[in-house]
């Protein structure tokens, strides 16, 4: 099969313009907006598409592995840059009214769009590629750089574009006139301005500038250019009224988007540079799921300028275990901890490096996410309520084998309907062939159903909460001491506050 896209072998991705609702939950929406803001290029869009299937997620991470090498990645950024030429010049032909101004604009466009894709055609057969999506890319972009009608477009543009950057204008004043000479200088325009004017240099606009209403004295120039040289602007108008069209829709899809993985890439190597720990998951769905140093990337990043300590966990979901259910105290890092798991299978299946030192993920049909909210007044339904209302279609869906986060259902519930409720819950999840993690209050549930795993918040000798997160039995003395000593009332500090 020939290449169709760099983030699926199979189809054209359609992208979903909102932004999911699990991306708010697990605070993911706040690394992409960082990932943003490091990137030049618009790249969210593709932060919200998941892919179909474990075939498109290791279609993927094959390709961000090519992209990591050196050689891959220096190919690929000159890339976007000669391409954003491209997109500038097509910028400036809409902007301007003059037609002769579209006419050399279209041919600049056409110019460094040929530009971009032979030199990426050449850079990318240097190098050692391993990705499907990588080598079928450099085979379309052989078969299409190499035949007659691109060669023979890509020259006259070049040919074009080379005599435009040779010609030369010379405003002379005399007399209290103007006047308009043509100049004859050999070399670059940047060695002329240096040569003529030395430290001085002042750079000179073109006439065919990008703006859209030229002066007399612009509009002087380009007349006096259109008729000192009528071949040559005949041969642009030629060329423009020729090459209307001439993208490759493909390629130029590829140009938009290779930027998903350049800019995780500038925003993996930022964040390594702080310390972070980032690794190539591997998908095996014969092993046991696990990781080693995970931690909440969206925490740790919003700790760096306060240099924040990140605290990661470990954890192993062995054959036949298919949720944990987390308990503990309270600010003891139950919620960081379900975060970082819906995290690990995010960036997972988006094919690209996850926050731990290993791990092994397995591929997910869909992630699914329930955070407690605050009540509230505009639906007039209570909070139980709202919970249920938003539970509803996670557990109606047609998808199985998805991986669900839920945090802190039903607190307003008494604990006998909470336990209830909560039970059932996760035995549909887990008959329906998913796995995650519970997060809750409700010790009873740590032994619910079969499948189910007891995790606890951990505190150290002096009860305090140390955020690590561990396999064992839940507890509530747990929870009960360690609001004790928040609220300073163990024996010893209430004697010394009363006697």
């Amino acid at each position: 099969m020939g290449f169709i896209s760099i983030l699926d072998n199979k189809k054209v991705p359609q992208y979903e313009w909102g932004i999911p609702e699990f991306l708010i939950d697990l605070n993911l929406d706040q690394i992409i907006n960082e990932i943003q803001d490091l990137s030049l290029m618009p790249v969210k869009k593709y932060y919200y598409y998941l892919p179909n299937g474990k075939e498109c997620e290791d279609y993927r991470r094959a390709v961000y592995g090519d992209v990591k090498k050196p050689q891959v990645h220096q190919v690929l950024t000159e890339f976007v840059e000669r391409l954003e030429k491209c997109k500038e010049a097509l910028t400036a032909k809409t902007e301007v009214i003059l037609l002769r101004q579209k006419e050399v604009w279209h041919m600049l466009e056409v110019a460094f769009y040929c530009k971009a894709f032979t030199k990426l055609y050449e850079g990318l057969s240097e190098c050692a590629l391993e990705s499907e999506g990588l080598k079928a890319l450099t085979e379309l972009l052989r078969e299409y750089t190499l035949s007659d009608e691109f060669l023979a477009m890509s020259q006259k543009a070049m040919e074009l574009s080379s005599t435009l950057e040779n010609f030369r204008v010379k405003l002379e004043y005399e007399n209290e006139q103007v006047y308009i000479v043509e100049g004859t200088v050999e070399g670059t325009y940047e060695q002329f301005l240096k040569d003529t004017l030395g430290d001085n240099e002042v750079r000179m606009k073109s006439p065919f500038s990008k703006k859209a209403h030229l002066d007399d004295l612009e509009q002087a120039i380009i007349k006096k250019f259109s008729k000192d040289h009528s071949e040559y602007f005949k041969a642009v108008k030629g060329f423009y009224e020729n090459y209307q069209v001439y993208q490759n829709d493909t390629l130029m899809r590829f140009g938009d988007e290779i930027n998903f993985y350049l800019s995780f890439y500038t925003f993996q190597k930022k964040m390594e540079l702080k310390g972070l720990s980032f690794v190539t998951p591997t998908a095996r769905g014969d092993k046991a799921m696990s990781a080693l140093g995970l931690y909440d990337l969206a925490l740790a990043l919003s700790g760096l300028s306060v240099n924040k300590e990140v605290v990661s966990n470990d954890f192993t979901m062995e054959e036949g275990e298919r949720f944990f259910v987390l308990t503990g105290p309270n600010q003891g890092g139950k919620t960081t901890f379900a975060r970082s798991l819906g995290q690990l299978v995010y960036f997972s299946k988006m094919g690209l490096d996850v926050p731990a030192t290993a791990a092994n993920v397995h591929s997910f049909s869909k992630l699914l996410c329930h955070f407690s909210v605050e009540e509230s007044a505009e639906t007039g339904r209570g909070k139980l309520m709202d919970e249920l209302v938003r539970l509803k279609p996670m557990m109606h869906g047609e998808d199985n084998n998805a991986f669900v986060v839920i945090n802190e259902l039903f607190t307003t519930a008494a604990n006998f309907d909470a336990c209830i409720m909560g039970k059932k819950v996760l035995e549909h999840f887990i008959e329906k062939g998913c796995m995650g993690i519970y997060v809750t209050h409700l010790k009873e549930l740590s032994t619910a159903c079969e499948g189910v795993v007891s995790l606890r918040a951990m505190t150290d000798e002096n009860k305090v909460q140390n955020f690590k997160i561990l396999r064992h039995q839940a507890d509530d003395s747990v929870c009960a001491l360690n609001q004790v000593n928040k609220h300073r009332l163990t024996y010893e500090q209430l004697k010394e506050r009363l006697g």
